[in-house]
């Protein structure tokens, strides 16, 4: 089933596991793609064994990143399997594996192996480091936050190094993944010929380390960690309110001004210590004290209230269920029901966060149960 979304008519041979993959294969097929994932009958897919949670039995991490797709299973290990996944190969628009580097040359499925009887091929190869240098390490999400920095901003103090709650760098990479494979299409489209895209963990993580990464480039400067606190804003970061934590980016001289008076504080528009962001920055814990004082004597849905309707950037640490309400709350429609037509079970998804006005996100297809 291909659907009728920006994407249709195009298929992919998924020859992906965990994260990063099939979160790009599953973009894909939001938008309209038909996605075969791949997976060694009997076992397959790592994450279909990673729980608690379950849900229906499966496993939500599983669940969460493979909808829109069905499922083959082929035995790669097998002279009949890699035939079957040739065969597959030859009936696609584009292939994405994240095998470690040189895994699908051993199946003879590599990308030079097949782009001169495919030359329209669009190829797409995920790793952790690369496939030079770097080709023999794993990649675990946690490893590359450790080897790309990350941690060493995240976290309390320096002494705390702390990994993202999630595993943000897979999401970051296949979403690199997604960006490669569209602009291949596009030149696909305008000369007929296709390509090798190669993206991995490590690059996407320090192009995603934005301006702290650009700080160290430009400078030399190595940055820490500061918790919730930002290198060059103030106020920005998160403080204590009568019950729970509020984030406040009060990212200018302007919404400072609006902060401080809707605190019932002009008094500290007029301090010298807090004049300029630079000087607000400098004098961070005098400030924080002074907010905190006030922010103190009321709840944090308070301040948000009150904050929101001024228009100062603020927020409530909120937990999943909490964010998920405020979703609801804002109309945006964050979670979608796919019903399986065969057993009548309905899967509670996430959405697409992609909204297109002419050609939107379809949910066309439970993710696939284990193949035989």
């Amino acid at each position: 089933m291909s659907g009728t979304g920006a994407l249709h008519g195009l298929r992919i041979a998924d020859f992906t596991r965990v994260l990063s993959g099939p979160y790009a294969t599953m973009l894909l097929g939001d938008l309209g793609a038909e996605v075969i994932k791949v997976e060694r009958p009997g076992s397959g897919d790592e994450t279909r064994s990673w729980g608690p949670p379950w849900y229906e039995g499966q496993a939500t991490y599983y669940l969460g990143a493979n909808r829109n797709k069905s499922a083959d299973g082929i035995d790669l290990g097998t002279e009949a399997g890699r035939a079957r996944a040739r065969a597959l190969i030859e009936q696609s628009d584009v292939v994405v594996q994240n095998f470690r580097p040189g895994t699908m040359e051993r199946f003879g499925l590599g990308y030079e192996q097949l782009a001169g009887a495919l030359p329209g091929l669009v190829y797409c190869s995920i790793s952790g480091f690369g496939s030079a240098g770097g080709a023999d390490l794993p990649g675990y999400d946690l490893i590359v936050q450790a080897a790309g920095g990350l941690m060493s901003i995240t976290g309390p103090d320096d002494a705390t190094p702390i990994k993202t709650g999630v595993a943000l760098v897979d999401v970051i990479c296949g979403l690199h993944a997604v960006t490669g494979i569209l602009a291949a299409l596009r030149h696909r489209d305008e000369t007929g010929s296709g390509q090798h895209i190669e993206v991995n963990l490590f690059s996407s993580l320090l192009s995603a380390l934005a301006n702290q990464a650009s700080a160290h480039v430009a400078t030399g400067h190595v940055p820490r960690a500061l918790g919730n606190r930002h290198p060059s804003i103030a106020p920005y970061e998160t403080m204590k309110t009568a019950d729970r934590p509020l984030a406040i980016a009060a990212a200018n001289d302007k919404l400072f001004a609006t902060l401080a008076h809707c605190l019932g504080r002009p008094d500290l528009v007029g301090d010298e210590r807090f004049a300029t962001n630079p000087l607000r920055v400098t004098n961070r814990h005098q400030l924080v004290e002074e907010l905190e004082a006030t922010l103190t004597r009321a709840p944090a849905d308070h301040w948000f209230g009150l904050l929101r309707a001024a228009g100062v950037p603020c927020s409530p640490i909120n937990d999943l269920e909490q964010a998920f309400e405020l979703a609801s709350a804002l109309d945006l429609d964050a979670v979608v029901p796919i019903t399986c037509p065969d057993t009548g079970t309905t899967f509670p998804q996430v959405a697409c966060p992609i909204r297109l006005s002419k050609t939107a996100a379809t949910y066309r297809l439970v993710p696939p149960p284990l193949p035989t």
